[in-house]
């Protein structure tokens, strides 16, 4: 019996949480013998879609901070930029300090080993974070008073595999600077690319996010694209379509790493003794279609002044043998497995020019050996 002035339950009418709920499940350990060691390949599926919610906890601050940094770039000089995002970065600093440097201390040294300086790693990331934010606005207002010099490494051994006619996936690591910078890199070169893109790509996952926030960031964007194919879990036979046709037509399709969109992702070892999780649909599009993959990476060299756009050409190493048709899925794996590795070398390389610039890190532990897991074969994540 309920007693009538105790009321509802709270945590009855709690709502869902805004992130989605995966069951995650091993698919595939896959080695590759001249490498010596193996890929680990993971199938994800929602099993309860997130709510999504009218306004997020960040939209006032996003909505602020987008007001603030429209004004610097609209007055104040360019040298003057990066001061002020060191400033603006440290109002919040020991928040997260306090909420997020564990992680991200143990994640780091997993990587890089334990010599490197995790709290000034973590400071100048928290500036980059607002550099990526100020990028924005000087491209909405500051025109001719900001013209930085963009270095595009790597140009002509694109225009070689696009030389075969079989087109070109670009798999872009998720560093401050590319998500405009690196678009427009291509574009200055002459490089017409299709984006695949989250339907809620930008600072806010919420309704007033989708509607206010985020299309600036998605206009500036598509001025350096050809087009923009957006993704959505319920459309995957359409897209999957629309990618194999722009490659089948020679064309360039930009992929970021990320393991959130996709229903597959793969683990492999980074660095010391950590282990990195990447999106397994850029190797999977390269080896099923025959398409040329190459690795991206933009950094800041001078801030706000000098960019270095990173391509180079990943290799899924040794041929694989001849396989019986039945064996096919497992072919296709041992060609990702390769490309995935590869991938994985270029990013760690790329990653140690600039670690502070990376705003995505993975774990020290494998992502089954979690304590607090409870992706692996069970209905959570």
């Amino acid at each position: 019996m309920r007693l009538p002035w105790l009321g509802n339950s709270r945590k009855a009418n709690r709502q869902p949480t805004s992130s989605d709920i995966f069951h995650t499940e091993i698919i595939a350990d896959v080695p590759v013998p001249e490498r010596g060691e193996a890929v680990r390949f993971f199938s994800r599926k929602v099993v309860r879609p997130g709510k999504l919610r009218r306004f997020s906890n960040r939209d006032l601050r996003e909505s602020l901070l987008s007001c603030f940094y429209l004004g610097v770039a609209a007055t104040l000089p360019v040298p003057w930029w990066e001061p002020i995002c060191g400033w603006a970065s440290g109002f919040r600093r020991k928040r997260h300090f306090r909420k997020e440097f564990a992680r991200y201390d143990v994640a780091v040294k997993a990587v890089l080993g334990d010599a490197v300086d995790t709290k000034s790693m973590f400071e100048a990331q928290l500036a980059a974070l607002h550099t990526r934010r100020l990028v924005l606005a000087a491209h909405l207002v500051a025109g001719w008073r900001w013209s930085p010099v963009i270095r595009l490494e790597g140009l002509e051994g694109l225009r070689e595999a696009l030389r075969k006619g079989c087109g070109a996936i670009i798999w872009c690591d998720q560093f401050a600077a590319q998500t405009i910078i690196g678009k427009r890199a291509l574009r200055e070169a002459g490089v017409d690319a299709h984006q695949v893109s989250a339907q809620y790509h930008g600072f806010s996952p919420s309704q007033f996010g989708f509607r206010v926030i985020n299309p600036p960031l998605v206009k500036v964007e598509n001025r350096f694209l050809k087009s923009r194919i957006v993704f959505e879990r319920s459309d995957t036979y359409q897209v999957t379509t629309r990618i194999q046709k722009l490659l089948k037509a020679n064309g360039v399709v930009l992929m970021t790493n990320t393991v959130y969109a996709g229903s597959a992702f793969a683990e492999a070892a980074m660095g010391e003794r950590g282990w990195t999780h990447l999106a397994s649909a850029p190797a999977n599009f390269a080896a099923r279609a025959g398409a040329a993959l190459f690795h991206m990476a933009t950094i800041e060299t001078i801030p706000f002044r000098q960019y270095r756009a990173l391509v180079s050409e990943l290799s899924a190493g040794l041929q694989v043998p001849a396989s019986p048709v039945k064996d096919t899925t497992a072919k296709n794996l041992a060609v990702q497995a390769g490309f995935i590795l590869s991938k994985r070398d270029h990013m760690l390389e790329t990653l140690k020019l600039c670690p502070e610039q990376m705003m995505a890190w993975s774990s020290a532990t494998r992502l089954t050996e979690r304590p607090s897991e409870a992706a692996i074969g069970n209905d959570g994540a």
